[in-house]
């Protein structure tokens, strides 16, 4: 095993996460790696808020709370049955810490958000940064996974997307899930629409098919690498995001890729992946191209 990672900052999204990733640690014996980032202050000349005892105190205190936070999540991660437990109090960026933490790492995972940022937001900025650039297949909790719920996954044919559906198979085996596997397409607006060229039903019929077509094919090799799994093919002509979150009432958890064929090639997260993973009520697990769907197997 390659090892769970998970952001802690002592939030209750933080908490959520925990207990998913222990409960993952339970289920195949894979170490869990607590790790919670934070910042030391850095006064300038003359401040006011420099403590009596110096700079060097201020920062054991700030450790010591690191420790407090820390020692609490490894005491949830326990009860909740983890295989194993370490912990690592790292100064500097939350995200940025993680991104580092998941290099090599079978699992990344965080809290949908944290203490940071604004409360209206349903996605914190420790989460988009890590989906985007985690090394390795990133989970982000908001809520606890439904037991006995599918897995969903997110299919376009990118390269992507091609990981996701390796990780989705693989999860779907681990946890004995369907996995529903999903395809959105929908017919392209006319070029001009006062030339009255709008598409037709056998247009229409002809995308299915085409769709069906990318669908099954990218499905192939997950079905050979896991034959037991039970797939249900669901081809939608719907946005793909509305098509994941719609298709199945209680998933146990939605898998993505990073980014799909639309969009400008520059940017780590798509809209659909950014979209899922704002309003998702259950784990979402996001995977780029370049990361090995299969390591938190290994």
């Amino acid at each position: 095993m390659s090892g769970i990672v998970v952001g802690v900052d002592g939030s209750s999204g933080a908490e959520t996460a925990v207990r998913w990733a222990a409960a993952r640690s339970r289920a195949n014996g894979a170490p869990v790696r607590l790790v919670h980032a934070y910042s030391l202050p850095v006064p300038y000349p003359g401040s006011p808020f420099v403590p009596a005892a110096g700079v060097a105190a201020d920062s054991g205190a700030y450790a010591k709370a690191a420790a407090a936070v820390l020692a609490e999540a490894a005491r949830i991660a326990t009860e909740a049955g983890a295989a194993s437990v370490t912990t690592e109090a790292v100064v500097g960026g939350a995200a940025g810490v993680l991104i580092d933490a998941s290099d090599g790492a079978g699992l990344v995972v965080v809290g949908s958000r944290g203490l940071g940022g604004f409360t209206g937001l349903l996605l914190g900025s420790v989460g988009v940064q890590v989906s985007g650039h985690a090394r390795c297949p990133a989970v982000v909790v908001r809520e606890p996974a439904t037991p006995g719920g599918p897995v969903v996954v997110g299919v376009d044919g990118s390269p992507p997307s091609h990981a996701a559906v390796l990780f989705a198979f693989a999860e779907a085996e681990r946890l004995g899930a369907e996995l529903i596997a999903v395809h959105a397409w929908g017919l392209p607006a006319p070029v001009d629409p006062t030339l009255m060229a709008f598409p037709t039903e056998r247009d229409r019929d002809d995308y299915a098919t085409a769709a069906g077509r990318v669908l099954h094919d990218a499905l192939a090799e997950g079905r050979s690498r896991h034959p037991s799994v039970p797939v249900r093919e669901a081809s939608v002509e719907r946005a793909a995001s509305t098509g994941l979150l719609e298709i199945a009432e209680h998933p146990a958890l939605i898998v993505v890729g990073s980014r799909g064929h639309g969009g400008f090639a520059g940017l780590l997260l798509g809209s659909t992946s950014q979209y899922v993973l704002h309003h998702a009520h259950c784990p979402v697990a996001v995977l780029r191209a370049d990361v090995d769907p299969e390591a938190s197997e290994a």
